[in-house]
């Protein structure tokens, strides 16, 4: 008898305090039930709930890491965007004052581009040569922090020097003041339209910068780009210009070249390097729908929970509806118990995503120093460590997901709980 008593006084005073479906479903939450396999598997759901919430900010925060190094690394190397001239530049300073004149525009450089191949001793590869100014290149490219021999600064009008990529130093074994030779194509009247063109070159130089681009740039001196064109001296193909926004760079470039004229054409980083990227975000998405597929599967235990929920609490729902409780409340009542499982697995595992997110470099190498194993190597990977980009919008949609899951997991259970008859659930009472 002292249990019905108690339902209805906790259900008068719910109007007087509290909506009736909060105050039971908390209560119902908190409480210790007679069947602990329920408590187990409410449990459950919750850790199952936190530990996907916490996998997918600790491994898209990574995603984000990566791509954050890739760009720093490929796009310091390659042209932002570029102003190249339809014919060779006398004069490239016309060009340069035009583009800083935009707001987006930081630095500016002179360029010339050329593609080959690089032969050392039988053995070939293909080639990206640019031709630069030394003294000017240092603004717009991050390619004279990353050298590893020789300098940027010894390449010379005249000498023909080159500084290769990492990778194809080790490739073809060569070290700064070995001689290499570079073909290049020349358009010519002979019968096949087009001669090789060759041109001994000696290294003066290595960088790394840990990317593919180790094995497929370098550069030489623009005076020894211009001769290796049959073009006067001082003449360039273009200017280089590095970008406040990156992802501006279509807009501002073919604005500036409509600026100048109709002898100048825009070039940009999205047309050479725009798969990689696309590639990587599409990446990152495919990852983050597959680690969601966790946060669902903890999701559906709670409709599991709030099933077993019900059938052990048939008899409270029969004397709630006998005292006048409605089905909507019997419904909101365990709509709350199990949206509260949800927040508090998703709090938990976003807090714990954040903590982790935020250190994981100190824990792989925590795990390294333990182990006694490098997990990254600069001699595999070409980043010696695990490197991690906390997004805020990442946390916020990965635990709005979360709890709109665990909501939509409610219902079902939820509304059987509304359904249940009183003369049924109380025939055996």
């Amino acid at each position: 008898m002292a249990g019905p008593v108690f339902l209805f006084f906790t259900w008068v005073l719910s109007f007087m305090f509290r909506p009736l479906s909060i105050f039971i479903g908390a209560r119902y939450t908190r409480a210790k039930r007679r069947n602990h396999f329920i408590s187990f598997i409410s449990m459950t759901s919750m850790i199952g709930l936190s530990l996907g919430v916490l996998a997918m900010i600790v491994v898209l925060s990574v995603m984000n890491g990566f791509q954050r190094e890739m760009s720093a690394r490929i796009l310091g190397m390659v042209p932002h965007a570029s102003i190249l001239g339809v014919k060779p530049l006398d004069d490239w300073r016309p060009a340069a004052d035009a583009a800083l004149k935009n707001p987006q525009v930081l630095a500016v450089a002179p360029l010339t581009e050329m593609e080959g191949m690089l032969s050392y001793k039988g053995a070939m590869q293909p080639i990206q040569v640019s031709g630069i100014d030394p003294v000017e290149e240092g603004k717009v490219s991050i390619v004279a922090q990353h050298i590893v021999q020789g300098s940027l600064q010894a390449l010379k009008p005249g000498e023909f020097g080159v500084v290769i990529g990492e990778i194809s130093a080790r490739r073809f074994r060569l070290n700064v003041g070995d001689k290499l030779t570079l073909i290049v194509p020349e358009v010519s009247s002979a019968p096949g339209g087009i001669t090789p063109r060759m041109q001994r070159l000696t290294v003066a130089g290595v960088f790394k910068v840990g990317a593919e681009l180790d094995g497929s740039m370098a550069y030489i001196h623009m005076a020894d780009a211009a001769q290796m064109q049959r073009w006067q001296p001082g003449q360039v193909q273009g200017v280089r210009l590095k970008l406040q926004d990156l992802y501006s760079a279509p807009q501002v470039s073919k604005a500036i070249a409509a600026d100048l004229g109709g002898q100048y054409r825009a070039d940009d980083w999205s047309h050479t390097q725009g798969s990689l990227f696309s590639a990587m975000k599409m990446e990152k998405t495919m990852i983050g729908l597959l680690l969601l597929m966790i946060i669902a599967v903890a999701a559906f235990n709670i409709i599991a929970t709030l099933i077993m929920v019900v059938n052990d609490k048939g008899a409270d729902i029969a004397i709630l509806r006998t005292i006048g409780a409605t089905p909507a409340q019997i419904m909101g009542t365990f709509m709350v118990q199990g949206t509260l499982i949800g927040i508090v697995g998703t709090l938990i595992g976003g807090v714990l995503g954040v903590i982790a997110a935020l250190n994981v470099s100190q824990i792989v190498g925590w795990l390294e120093r333990v182990s006694g194993q490098h997990i990254f190597t600069s001699d595999v990977y070409f980043i010696s460590s695990l490197p991690s980009e906390l997004q805020w919008g990442d946390v916020a949609l990965i635990c709005s997901a979360g709890l709109v899951m665990s909501f939509l997991a409610t219902l079902y259970p939820a509304y059987r709980a509304s359904q249940v008859e009183p003369a049924y659930a109380l025939r055996y009472e």
